[in-house]
């Protein structure tokens, strides 16, 4: 059981990382020019969306791997 756990927390850890390198590398320097006084509000739009999906991307890989290591538990 604890092996399941670890490794469960290990992938969390993981994500989390990979999730904060894109954050700061790819969404931070977004820059959005054309639009006058609204370029900030459209990028801080584009960011947050983008944002949103990779947290909604993220729990959707938890719960497979929570559901893997479960069903993996159960049959031993």
């Amino acid at each position: 059981m604890k092996k399941g756990l670890y490794g469960f927390l290990f992938g969390m850890w993981i994500l989390m990382l990979l999730g904060g390198g894109i954050v700061v590398t790819i969404l931070g320097p977004v820059e959005v020019t054309g639009y006058g006084d609204v370029n900030w509000f459209i990028a801080s739009v584009i960011k947050a969306i983008t944002a949103i999906i990779l947290v909604v991307i993220w729990i959707l890989i938890l719960l497979k791997m929570k559901n893997w290591i479960f069903k993996k538990e159960i049959k031993s």
